[in-house]
């Protein structure tokens, strides 16, 4: 099979650059406004597009954000295997701690979690996007640890799950709120406390 048959070229080189522009537009529109003041006409302009190259791809601004949050979703679910509980529960920790400090997700969550309060679909869809693939990610790493003998066979799981996620997102400052990436020594002394928590959650 030649390269030219692999790689999009031509117009649809085109769309993907089109679909890029709008995406990241959309993203800026979120970060500076918000959603409630987000209109298809501002994305429109500042991805140098016209609106119909928009609702070509979106029928309305909601499914266009619900596109952008699943995207968001991907780079907040933390996925650490390394083997042994203490590196996956650091990488979990460091993961979420790189997210806290990327200013425009951040912005973008903390908004988007406002408005779901308003909005039921959007309520359902980062239910459905961010916080159950975070939770099954969670669970997945504390069973693996269950597995290799280095947490009780008799552990809840539900529990472990919530006290994995709770501290390492609740810490050092409430969840959304932008934040500096923890110092090694604030992370190790917050790995050890989690380990501490986790070990006390039997059935």
């Amino acid at each position: 099979m030649s390269d030219s048959s692999r790689r999009p070229a031509g117009a649809a080189v085109l769309r993907q650059e089109v679909t890029g522009a709008i995406i990241e537009a959309a993203l800026a529109e979120l970060t500076d406004h918000g959603y409630a003041r987000m209109s298809m006409d501002a994305v429109a302009r500042r991805a140098g597009v016209g609106k119909a190259a928009i609702y070509r791809r979106w029928s309305s601004k909601e499914p266009l954000v619900l596109d952008l949050l699943t995207e968001l979703a991907d780079q907040a679910v933390p996925l650490p295997d390394t083997g042994t509980l203490y590196e996956d529960v650091a990488g979990f920790v460091r993961h979420t701690s790189a997210l806290r400090a990327d200013t425009r997700a951040m912005r973008i969550l903390t908004d988007l979690t406002a408005e779901a309060t308003r909005n039921p679909r959007l309520a359902t869809a980062m239910h459905t996007t961010a916080e159950l693939p975070r939770r099954a990610a969670a669970t997945e790493l504390l069973q693996r640890a269950v597995d290799r003998g280095e947490l009780p066979a008799d552990l809840d799981l539900d529990l472990a799950t919530d006290c994995l996620i709770g501290l390492a997102y609740l810490r050092p400052r409430t969840p959304w709120q932008p934040s500096e990436p923890l110092d090694p020594g604030v992370l190790a002394r917050l790995v050890e406390v989690i380990l501490a928590a986790l070990t006390a959650c039997r059935g």
